[in-house]
């Protein structure tokens, strides 16, 4: 049951190009869950990863199952996506913080105005990106204090969306997350069939 008991099956995402940023140690259903939302949407989605040919995601206490890497980071150009989606996981939003790529690319979207969904730990790559501040979100309560030091406004609730950025806590709120996330890429994909029609 979502938020605001938005129905799923009528937010249509034809010709949205979404990258989800992952490298080993994300958690998996924070991946697979709102992934699986946004291809039934008609969106396309593509595991943009500093790795090479497969990542391993982790699956509450132990590793999980390996997916393949659509797009290595280094070829991957934040102009040619609509939004962007960051699954959490402790390792995963941990490692990505320490690469000036995957920063870099972060920023990119943030800079540009593009809509940014992100789960649990993911915050952590959006501080480093310098994008927290000024925003009101939520997270895993452990980050609590850095979105605070980082100069967000923290708020424990199962979803929040500000200023184009929508965050959940954990898995137990996908249910909520992924209607606002439909919700929140469909303001892009609006804005695209806009600009091709001027």
């Amino acid at each position: 049951m979502s938020n605001g008991g938005t129905n799923m099956a009528s937010v249509t995402l034809n010709g949205l190009n979404v990258a989800i940023l992952v490298t080993d140690g994300f958690e998996q259903v924070e991946m697979t869950e709102p992934r699986n939302a946004l291809d039934a949407s008609g969106a396309e989605t593509q595991l943009v990863s500093p790795k090479d040919g497969q990542v391993k995601a982790w699956k509450f206490t132990e590793w999980g199952d390996t997916f393949p890497v659509d797009m290595p980071l280094d070829s991957a150009r934040p102009e040619n996506f609509d939004a962007l989606l960051l699954p959490g996981g402790v390792i995963n939003p941990d490692k990505l913080r320490t690469l000036p790529d995957a920063v870099a690319f972060v920023k990119a979207f943030f800079d540009a105005g593009k809509p940014v969904a992100s789960i649990c730990h993911g915050p952590w790559t959006i501080i480093e990106a310098g994008a927290a501040r000024g925003r009101r979100l939520t997270s895993w309560p452990s980050l609590k204090t850095d979105l605070k030091n980082a100069g967000a406004e923290w708020v424990d609730q199962q979803v929040g969306v500000d200023q184009g950025l929508a965050t959940s806590r954990q898995p137990d709120d996908i249910p909520a997350f992924n209607p606002e996330v439909l919700n929140l890429f469909a303001s892009a994909r609006r804005q695209l069939r806009q600009t091709a029609a001027e």
